[in-house]
């Protein structure tokens, strides 16, 4: 089934040149920012101060690489006006790499998520070197929204008579609509995803195990310019139904439907970015079960416009009980929707699974929308994935390897063979 939607390929390659505009990458800086001080006022807060990696970026523009993601050492904050204050543990580096941050970058003060003792007392010169920031901010004695903190951090603020808030929704409302340079990077990492499903076709016959199709897509992106692979789920024949999300060493056999979800990220901006095939020639249970995920995901493609609401897009989905599941709750990421930017569960969630949601889309917003069908015989299941742009009057697809049918490849006579 082919939807009735455009799809964006790409305008501009991944390097910058003096001959072709290309993304803009210091207006991508400044307009983040600034949404992020349009946001922390909305919500009426002094600051937020930002441990999330992809809230840090979104505020300075800067990154120190995957490594440092979950360690808690490295910060940052915004009020509604002035500079973005960073602290990060390569300040030197940081003041020659970004200068745009150089005058507003300090070390970090951090326990090393409790490897440090708390009796030693760093929470609390933590939350004291945090002070004196608002102080050089004009933000003393008003709110500081916090999107993910250590407690013993978040008691040490406190201590110090700041009032600490969530600061992870102004954040949200901030990064909900994409700037143009956004956009465009989210269609290069999905066009680096297009390129990676013909090495996976190319490599899918008897003997092909799981685990090296997400080697082969592990090398493609990286040589493709990605800075992180952060998931690649490859499930095959039974593995799929129920959906395991992840995948083992079994060897691919005739016969096998096989499905791939391909998560990476490219200066930052992710895909989330299912594709289905089979190994062989399909029978009738599995062409079934790929047209009634082409025929789901079809419909809520359509449904996407400024003005809808996640609730209505949800509702064109089956119910659970529908699709071999118990409930909603264990059906749950199945027939799913959710935004993309600099981290994958960003606005809008679109589940029956959480009913209510009637914040309504707007133009510039950017997600995911996936479906999954179990073949009747239980011999696997397809799961189709696009990305869409919402535009002034509908979407744009911007994952475009082909999913309008079932690719058959691996054997003699197939369509890749």
């Amino acid at each position: 089934m082919k939807y009735n939607r455009p799809h964006a390929v790409a305008s501009w390659g991944t390097q910058a040149k003096d001959w072709e505009r290309g993304v803009d990458y210091q207006r991508l800086i400044q307009d983040r920012l600034k949404r992020a001080q349009d946001s922390v006022k909305a919500n009426g807060l002094g600051a937020v101060l930002c441990f999330n990696f992809d809230n840090i970026r979104y505020l300075t523009g800067t990154h120190i690489g995957e490594w440092a993601r979950d360690k808690f050492m490295r910060y940052a904050m915004a009020a509604a006006d002035g500079p973005a204050l960073l602290w990060d543990p390569a300040a030197p580096a940081k003041r020659i790499a970004s200068p745009w941050i150089a005058n507003h970058v300090q070390a970090p003060i951090s326990t090393m998520q409790g490897g440090l003792p708390l009796n030693m007392g760093i929470q609390g010169d933590f939350a004291r070197q945090i002070k004196k920031g608002m102080a050089d901010l004009g933000i003393s004695g008003k709110p500081i929204g916090i999107d993910i903190m250590e407690l013993p951090m978040i008691r040490a603020l406190e201590a110090e008579g700041i009032e600490v808030v969530d600061g992870q929704q102004a954040m949200l409302d901030a990064r909900e609509v994409k700037t143009p340079d956004e956009i465009e990077l989210l269609k290069l990492a999905s066009s680096m995803v297009d390129a990676t499903y013909v090495d996976i076709v190319k490599a899918i016959r008897p003997g092909t195990r799981e685990n090296e199709l997400v080697a082969i897509a592990n090398d493609r992106l990286y040589r493709l310019g990605s800075e992180r692979v952060e998931c690649v789920n490859s499930v095959s024949g039974p593995r799929g139904r129920p959906h395991s999300h992840t995948f083992t060493d079994r060897i691919i056999q005739p016969g096998d439907m096989v499905f791939l979800d391909i998560m990476h990220s490219y200066n930052g901006y992710r895909t989330c970015y299912y594709r289905t095939f089979i190994c062989g020639e399909p029978n009738k249970y599995q062409i079934e079960a790929y047209e009634k995920a082409s025929k789901w995901i079809s419909a809520s493609i359509d449904m996407v416009r400024p003005g809808v609401t996640p609730d209505e897009i949800a509702a064109v989905w089956p119910n659970a009980e529908e699709f071999g599941y118990r409930n909603e709750a264990e059906a749950f990421l199945l027939q799913y929707g959710h935004g993309i930017g600099l981290s994958l569960w960003e606005r809008p969630i679109i589940s029956k699974r959480y009913h209510g949601q009637t914040r309504p889309l707007k133009e510039g917003m950017v997600f995911a929308l996936e479906t999954w069908c179990g073949a009747e015989d239980g011999s696997g299941a397809a799961r189709i994935e696009e990305e869409v742009v919402v535009t002034k009057d509908s979407c744009q697809i911007i994952t475009n390897f082909p999913s309008d049918r079932l690719i058959s490849c691996g054997l003699p006579g197939c369509e890749v063979f």
